[in-house]
């Protein structure tokens, strides 16, 4: 019932903007042929008729017998319809406010519901914040769809990190980081074959591995199991667990079938040869000298993220090395508690918010709308002898596409 009354909700909510945003499409197609209106108002209530109707349906059908391609696309074109219509509401808004202070409530609604032309000197304004408002929200939607080609087009960065106290056996060693698989969203196993490929390319002494290889099931790993366990590197291949590998947003039958389900992911893991670390270290040695590696279970400082993780017990015995590296896949551990009780924790590796997917990367500057809810987001942060790199995902989840952040393969040299 609760699911009922939330998919009408949304869906009462997604037909109020689309009368909103029809407003603006009536008013930029004003002058336009009879023939072009019916057109364009068909296709508008054409799209917002089929959205409707799906969403409608959902509560009642099982979404896990649809083809797995149609599922996700199908479902991102909607999610990026209603942002793309929310977003040229806000343009709408801010140019509804200035008549309403301009010309006075009353005359303003009787013009708008007629669906009359604005007359005096805001009329021009106002088709300018319509054209404006559409074209913004256009963009985004053109933005979202280009962003579907970008899933597979792994990016290689390339990252050299100074650290004084690095034992000198040590310095030069090459590190790949990766994080964020989620192999429940692959659907191209020669793309992601790829990606593997351009690791090995780099022929790293060590491979680190920072969560979320699934997105709920461990059986998403069945078909590429086989791919990634083909990484290797000489000093070995290091895996920590993420907050989507335990399967908290799945429903389950009973608890010990979840926990059979992480059993099972972890036994994939050690049967491709990956070393997962949970709550603990491992000394890596080269040439006599030796350094700790530490992993931990999932740890967010986030509301609604678990705290699994124990970096206590990782971080046990681990005192005596000169130079620690930690995998924790969440990176709000670094600032909440890494930092402030663990300050010879040199280099932290984290993954988790993908960049969102989407943003602005250009020499000097980067933007995300991720970075309004993580401070470090994607990259290299640097706090008095600390450092914490957020690696910007290897695969995606949700959204089946990437804008402006590109899936990421990390070389890290330590020198």
């Amino acid at each position: 019932m609760r699911r009922f009354s939330g998919s009408w909700i949304f869906i009462i909510i997604i037909l109020l903007i689309d009368l909103y945003v029809f407003q603006a499409v009536k008013l930029t197609a004003q002058t336009a042929t009879p023939k072009i209106k019916f057109i364009v108002y068909g296709l508008y209530w054409a799209v917002s008729a089929v959205v409707v109707i799906t969403l409608a349906v959902m509560p009642y059908i099982n979404l896990d017998n649809w083809p797995k391609n149609f599922r996700t696309y199908w479902m991102a074109i909607i999610i990026g319809l209603f942002l793309s219509k929310a977003l040229t509401v806000i343009f709408l808004v801010a140019d509804d406010l200035r008549r309403v202070l301009q010309w006075g409530g009353g005359k303003l609604f009787y013009q708008y519901v007629q669906g009359e032309p604005f007359k005096g000197a805001g009329i021009s304004r106002s088709v300018f914040m319509s054209w404006l408002g559409l074209a913004v929200g256009g963009g985004l939607m053109a933005a979202m769809m280009y962003g579907f080609v970008n899933k597979y087009r792994y990016q290689l960065k390339k990252v050299k990190l100074n650290f004084p106290n690095l034992p000198e056996a040590f310095k030069g060693l090459k590190l790949v980081h990766i994080s964020d698989v989620h192999s429940g969203s692959f659907t191209d196993k020669k793309a992601v074959e790829h990606g593997v490929k351009m690791i090995m390319a780099q022929e790293a002494d060590l491979i680190l591995f920072t969560g979320d290889l699934v997105n709920d099931h461990a059986s998403e790993m069945n078909d590429y199991t086989e791919i990634f366990a083909r990484l290797n590197a000489p000093m070995g291949v290091f895996s920590t667990l993420g907050n989507h590998d335990y399967g908290d947003y799945r429903q389950w039958s009973s608890e010990d079938e979840k926990q059979q389900n992480l059993e099972r992911l972890k036994q994939m893991q050690a049967n491709m040869g990956w070393r997962l670390l949970m709550n603990e270290h491992v000394v890596l040695e080269k040439q006599g000298q030796q350094i700790a590696l530490l992993g931990i279970e999932n740890w967010g400082a986030k509301a609604n993220f678990p705290k699994y993780g124990k970096l206590n017990e990782a971080y046990a015995g681990a005192e005596k090395y000169p130079f620690k590296i930690l995998m924790s896949h969440d990176p709000s551990h670094w600032d909440a508690q890494v930092r402030p009780e663990y300050s010879d924790i040199d280099l932290t590796l984290s993954g988790h918010t993908h960049g969102m997917q989407f943003g602005v990367e250009l020499p000097g500057f980067k933007w995300s709308p991720v970075q309004y809810v993580y401070k470090q987001w994607a990259g290299l942060y640097e706090e008095e002898k600390q450092k914490l790199y957020i690696n910007r995902g290897y695969g995606f989840i949700g959204y089946p596409g990437r804008v402006g952040i590109l899936p990421e393969i990390t070389l890290i040299e330590l020198v």
